[in-house]
């Protein structure tokens, strides 16, 4: 490790103090307020878009916190993210591969709606139709936007909104510990990730501010 940290064994011990009193989480959403009033937006955000990563894991994961997702082919665990308009990360749900996006869509889009009172609008794609949407809006007030790609499209094709949720996912795949998942625990790999984007957007607010246009 670098010379300026802490004895090697004490690093992990204060992460995971910070993970089990919630302040990588709070440490990451004061950032995000802050990157989006530089922006020029509100801190608050009122839309979001939710998709979903497969990632590989390590051997340290136990065969209870992953599994194997058909459609991907990965056999790890798979992280299900909401992200506002600018692709700032709003909420986080790590679970088995092998778990649906609607299913856990229920549990995350919950806690997500909970967190940001202002939040009304998430676009999504096609895996996230049926009873979800009207769940969404008659349990949240959310309206649960569908994105979806036309039959006549060929190869590969940017959509609206839906592309902005892959900036993250590739910044996650860009960094060495995100890049797969190596964390024994469900809690330590959401902790990771608002970690990473925090140390991202950290590096944003460094950079000399040119103002917009």
């Amino acid at each position: 490790m670098p010379a300026v940290f802490p004895p090697w064994d004490r690093v992990p011990a204060f992460f995971r103090r910070w993970r089990d009193r919630g302040l990588v989480r709070e440490f990451h959403d004061r950032v995000r307020g802050q990157v989006r009033e530089r922006a020029g937006h509100d801190a608050l955000p009122t839309a979001g878009v939710i998709d979903s990563q497969s990632v590989e894991a390590d051997a340290v994961v136990g065969a209870g916190t992953r599994g194997f997702d058909g459609g991907k082919l990965v056999n790890g665990r798979k992280r299900h993210v909401v992200v506002d308009t600018l692709g700032l990360l709003l909420g986080v749900m790590v679970t088995a591969a092998d778990v649906g996006d609607r299913a856990a869509a229920h549990i995350l889009l919950e806690q997500v709606a909970a967190a940001h009172h202002r939040l009304a609008l998430v676009w999504a794609d096609g895996g996230y139709t049926g009873s979800l949407i009207e769940h969404c809006l008659a349990a949240f007030a959310l309206v649960l936007a569908i994105v979806k790609r036309s039959d006549n499209m060929k190869g590969f094709v940017v959509l609206p909104k839906r592309w902005i949720v892959e900036r993250l996912f590739a910044h996650l795949m860009r960094s060495r510990r995100p890049a797969r998942d190596f964390e024994r625990r469900i809690a330590s790999a959401e902790a990771m990730i608002y970690w990473s984007m925090a140390a991202l957007m950290t590096r944003c607010l460094a950079r000399p501010h040119r103002g917009r246009g």
